[in-house]
């Protein structure tokens, strides 16, 4: 580490930052669901300080204008099919139809007018809609949970009036139903317990009518491939997104689904990625054969045009790392993009110039006391793990403009295991590791074996390996920065959410390396995560783990609540109450095991939020308490009033 005559010297861990975490709770303001429509474009905005509401804004030359604006009742547009959502809106010749998270009705907005509700209230939730103009209705995916159990999920056409009918049935899952230019056929996917979509999912085709859907086929996929982003050319070839060559390539159907499709750009990238959420897009259509698309190569994304006559790919230069919700109109193009020093904001890019014009930011703007030295920028690393295999991962070094650690002194590492675990760490810059760097902490964010934007094989890797190779990966990436002479041995804690909540358990259980833990909303018991899981997850561990019966004995062999007497490491628990995909009782068992234990233990509930947290006051007091409890176990005096937190199997403070 670096020391400048011009810093102060304090505690890593503890420097005196200006990255607070009202600043961090502040700036969460996602972006999501990108539209364009005409010349106009529209978007979703997370609003933090408004019960985690999303809410429709609408760019309309200069003027950017909030379509759904608070009030007394103020519409939260997002979907719960899945329980994750995603395809919440769609915009047709100035119209807009979208879900209301609070009665799961569709409404539809009309310019100038006050929205009305398009479907009746009721058990059924709605996602990922498609316009079918010529018939005067929407097509979209159906879930509904009229009956106990597990709901029933199907591809709807839902007039104007309100008239739904089924079009399609009979698989446990569908997602990206997609109608031709000309009205005449229908595209969608489909899979089927107990398979995620990442594994294997179907493309089927079928011809429309006044009557229904004639001559359905698959056309492509099958249990052990995965198609994602069906999407037709303007001149009505269909389109998709396969991994059967190992990588999520673009592929062109032949004629009538007849025949082998073909390769546009054979590529060891992903043009693809895991369907959580409807309505993803890594490409779209400029013209016939000239594509748009967005692909991922170790990890970081890159934006180019592929020609579809001879597959070659021509970079477009953007100031971007990360980029999704990519749409194409024309000359047109908007996406979300994110970079080491940019948080994610909305971008308009004309093809034609070149010129980009940024439309909605993340974060409005960094607070004055910020100063861009402030900011950490990672380094993309890879390094050895278990059994011969490479780990990837972003390292943040520690970085303040104005306080270093003294002199002979290395700082606290943080380990992050991304949720999902399905899913991967992206570089863009995040003011919640900020928060930690500009404390004084290093910060390691895995992409660990089963992470997505390597190819199929290294997503593979977790197959029936969670909790082991992921915890591998994270264990050998401390180590390797311990060996390396840049954080300090003694003070590696991990933290991690959801998925990664497992790999926080399982590496405190059983690895003597890391000295604290937190789990956000993390699973502890992999049978109970089966009985209480929602439908689209229902089947999960049998990938991850192992298929009924033969994963019982895995299952307590992995599940940390079966080892709570290995765990010699402090923990902090963050839950919320309503959290339906990994509930209560998952944080609440293995508390109280590590209470009886004598381990020190911390555990906050949060009511009204779910899986993730997006009240303001949720992330302003979950972070607080993290970095208290931390600097409690380090023994070091923080640098700011934070609020005591009660931490059991440890006596209080003076």
């Amino acid at each position: 580490m670096t020391i400048s005559p011009l810093k102060h010297d304090a505690p890593a861990g503890a420097w005196p930052s200006p990255i607070s975490a009202a600043i961090v709770a502040a700036g969460a303001a996602p972006l999501s669901q990108t539209a364009i429509d005409g010349a106009d474009v529209y978007w979703l905005a997370g609003r933090a300080s408004e019960g985690g509401r999303n809410t429709l804004l609408r760019q309309r030359g200069a003027d950017v204008t909030e379509l759904t604006p608070a009030g007394a009742a103020p519409f939260n547009v997002r979907t719960r099919v899945h329980e994750y959502g995603g395809g919440a809106l769609l915009v047709d010749a100035g119209t807009v139809y979208f879900s209301h998270f609070a009665d799961n009705r569709l409404y539809m907005l009309r310019d100038g007018q006050a929205a009305v509700p398009l479907s009746e209230a009721g058990s059924r939730r709605y996602a990922d809609l498609v316009a079918d103009r010529a018939r005067a209705r929407l097509i979209a995916v159906c879930e509904d949970h009229a009956s106990t159990g597990y709901p029933y999920n199907c591809i709807v056409a839902i007039g104007l009036d309100g008239s739904q009918t089924t079009l399609v049935a009979g698989s446990d899952f569908y997602a990206a139903p997609r109608l031709s230019p000309d009205g005449s056929k229908l595209a969608w996917l489909s899979w089927m317990h107990p398979r995620m979509p990442w594994q294997g999912t179907e493309l089927w085709l079928a011809e429309v009518d006044a009557d229904g859907l004639h001559n359905a086929r698959r056309v492509a996929g099958g249990a052990d491939e995965a198609i994602c982003q069906p999407e037709w050319s303007p001149g009505g070839v269909l389109h998709f997104v396969s991994d059967r060559s190992g990588w999520w390539n673009l592929y062109r159907c032949a004629a009538e689904g007849d025949g082998e499709a073909t390769a546009l750009c054979p590529r060891a990238a992903e043009f693809g990625s895991p369907h959580w959420t409807f309505g993803n897009a890594m490409y779209g259509f400029r013209s016939e054969h000239d594509i748009v698309c967005t692909y991922i190569e170790e990890g970081v994304s890159h934006l180019a045009r592929l020609s579809g006559v001879d597959g070659s790919l021509t970079p477009i230069a953007t100031p971007y790392q990360e980029m999704r919700e990519l749409r194409v109109a024309g000359d047109v193009l908007v996406l979300l993009g994110g970079a080491p020093t940019i948080a994610t904001e909305l971008a308009r890019i004309d093809l034609a110039t070149g010129a980009l014009t940024v439309l909605a930011r993340s974060i409005a703007a960094l607070p004055a006391a910020i100063d861009s030295a402030d900011l950490s920028v990672p380094e993309r690393i890879a390094y050895p793990s278990a059994n011969g295999r490479t780990a990837h991962a972003f390292y943040y070094p520690p970085q303040n403009a104005r306080y270093q650690a003294p002199a002979g002194s290395l700082p606290p590492l943080m380990v992050i295991g991304h949720g999902g675990p399905t899913s991967m760490a992206t570089n863009t810059l995040k003011l919640a590791t900020q928060y930690w760097t500009s404390r004084g902490f290093a910060v390691l964010d895995v992409n660990y074996g089963g992470s997505t934007g390597f190819g199929r094989a290294y997503r593979d890797a977790l197959k029936g390996q969670w909790g082991v190779v992921d915890v591998d990966d994270c264990v050998a990436g401390a180590r390797y920065l311990a060996t390396r002479g840049v954080v300090d041995s003694a003070r590696l804690v991990i933290r991690g959410g959801s998925a990664g909540g497992l790999t926080v358990l399982c590496a405190l259980a059983f690895h003597d390396v890391f000295k604290a833990g937190a789990s956000y909303y993390g699973v502890s018991d992999l049978a109970g995560l089966d009985a209480d899981s929602h439908k689209f997850e229902s089947h999960y561990t049998d990938y991850l783990i192992a298929p009924q019966p033969q994963a019982q004995a895995l299952y307590r062999q992995r599940s940390p609540i079966h080892h709570a007497d290995k765990l010699r490491s402090p923990m902090i628990f963050f839950q919320g109450l309503d959290d339906k995909v990994v509930p209560p009782p998952q944080s609440e068992v293995m508390v109280e095991a590590l209470r009886r234990a004598g381990v020190p233990v911390a555990y906050m509930t949060l009511e009204g939020e779910g899986h993730g947290f997006r009240k303001l006051d949720s992330i302003v007091r979950t972070l607080e308490a993290e970095l208290y409890f931390y600097l409690r176990m380090f023994g070091v005096t923080p640098a700011e009033k934070l609020a005591p937190v009660h931490i059991d199997n440890l006596p209080p403070t003076a």
